[in-house]
């Protein structure tokens, strides 16, 4: 699996509005189109940064499943106007992990 993490910089002050926003909109966007989502994860001296991960089948679904995201309606229309504004900056970078980490690593997330 090609596994998506993502650093973002909050602007300050806005850890608990993007966490909600992570949680009732990001989150089941993202799992509607099929993207298996890990996170987020708040760093514990940076109240500012959180990182999560998404994983995808392959570098092709992951384009795939990218654009539908962020050329569909519910992104352009709706969340991007809401995520943008939180954020000062992000940061990502591609790792391969093996599908069992994955489903691990949710599964832990679900206890």
């Amino acid at each position: 699996m090609i596994v998506e993490i993502r650093t973002y910089r909050l602007k300050p002050g806005m850890r608990d509005g993007f966490l909600a926003f992570f949680r009732t909109e990001a989150i089941p966007l993202q799992r509607s189109l099929g993207i298996r989502v890990a996170g987020p994860f708040v760093d514990i001296d940076d109240p500012d940064r959180v990182v999560w991960a998404r994983a995808f089948p392959s570098f092709a679904e992951r384009e795939r499943m990218k654009a539908e995201l962020y050329e569909g309606d519910t992104w352009i229309r709706e969340l991007e106007g809401i995520v943008m504004p939180m954020l000062e900056r992000y940061d990502s970078i591609l790792t391969e992990t093996p599908e069992w980490f994955i489903d691990e690593l949710l599964a832990c997330e679900r206890s």
